[in-house]
């Protein structure tokens, strides 16, 4: 399980902790025009604070879409007010649940069909740039033959146990997704930072493979349309998107359930190393536990002097894993902007190596 894992973090996950970035920052006359993707529902005060940052972009020719998804709050009003005084912005109103499609694929639908352009930004109602130049880091991934750009989404550093927990479950995600694309094996994006190209979306019948799951508007249809060839990876702390973390548990593990039931829309080798990850993190620490207790047992001669040296030498393994683990997530952090995580690391990742199974398991037992 040692080996597996530093393998993992020296092969796979040190291509996030030591990226650098190459391609520079598009000219004006070099970026075709964007249309920002949002979904809203009841979340009025979440778009006045939004709205007006994506209108600060620094990007010549954007409109941004909103889809007011049977919002019960000032959400039309205020759409509605803006659309006369701003028209950058395009709203979509829909007033109606459609029972057999779930979480927000339907209004995502809705909002791609209304986009104007074939670019697509996507991104959420509780998030907000980092700067004025986040649409511009975007689209300056996009090559010749790109039709996908996998960003990353930090959430809010406040105070609270649960905070931390969501942000190195957000980190170690991340770090997951990331280097699988940056080594050519895309398998997922977050919705919250997110871009790829309407006619991609058509194309491949948007979210109508697994429309009845709650989730799988970012990851499933993105396992489905990317490829080494396709997609890039945009890392940019200074210009990425900062989210609003939950502050229910109990409505994160749901949610985290509900992302890990998509799993089986995956292909097998995403799933395969998924599990070789998780797993092999899990019997690290079930293995080093079993290893400690059991060693009276193994010393049936127990005068020998090979066994004065196996304490320290499983403590010298597991001080092996947990520097190597440091200095990739260091890296990782720095790169994509976490804060505050290293100090707690050996916990976090304790935690998470108990509770991912569980979510695993939980998640595949959940009903389509």
């Amino acid at each position: 399980m040692l080996l597996i894992q530093l393998c993992i973090h020296w092969i796979r996950f040190s291509r996030v902790a030591f990226f650098k970035r190459r391609q520079r920052p598009k000219l004006d006359e070099e970026l075709e025009p964007v249309s920002v993707v949002v979904c809203a529902r009841d979340a009025y005060e979440q778009l006045t604070e939004l709205i007006p940052a994506l209108l600060r972009q620094n990007y010549p020719q954007f409109e941004v879409v909103v889809v007011n998804d049977c919002s019960e709050d000032e959400t039309e009003e205020y759409l509605k007010d803006l659309e006369r005084r701003e028209p950058r912005v395009k709203p979509v109103q829909l007033r109606q649940h459609l029972n057999f499609f779930n979480g927000k694929k339907f209004p995502l639908s809705m909002g791609i069909k209304s986009a104007t352009y074939d670019l697509l930004v996507l991104t959420d109602a509780d998030c907000l740039p980092e700067s004025d130049e986040w649409l511009r880091s975007m689209v300056s991934c996009y090559g010749s033959k790109t039709e996908v750009v996998i960003g990353y989404s930090r959430f809010n550093n406040l105070k609270g146990l649960l905070n931390k927990l969501i942000r190195f479950d957000s980190l170690q995600n991340g770090i997951l997704y990331l280097s699988a694309a940056l080594a050519g094996r895309p398998y997922m994006g977050v919705g919250k930072n997110l871009s790829y190209r309407k006619r991609l979306f058509f194309e491949n019948k948007g979210f109508t493979s697994h429309y009845t799951m709650p989730a799988g508007d970012d990851d499933v249809f993105i396992s489905q349309v990317a490829t080494k060839r396709n997609t890039r990876a945009c890392i940019d702390a200074e210009n990425g998107i900062v989210a609003t973390p939950s502050t229910s548990f109990w409505a994160w593990v749901r949610q985290r359930c509900n992302k890990y039931a998509t799993i089986k829309m995956h292909r097998t080798s995403t799933r395969a190393w998924m599990a070789i990850h998780y797993w092999s993190q899990f019997l690290f620490y079930a293995s080093f536990i079993a290893l400690f207790f059991l060693k009276p047992a193994f010393a049936v001669a127990s005068d020998l002097p090979y066994y004065t040296y196996y304490f320290p030498t499983l403590a010298a393994l597991f001080i092996l894993r947990y520097v190597t683990q440091m200095i990739i997530y260091r890296g990782a952090s720095r790169r994509l902007g976490e804060k505050g995580l290293l100090p707690g690391l050996l916990f976090w990742d304790a935690f998470f190596a108990i509770a991912t199974p569980l979510f695993r398991i939980t998640g595949r037992m959940t009903k389509e």
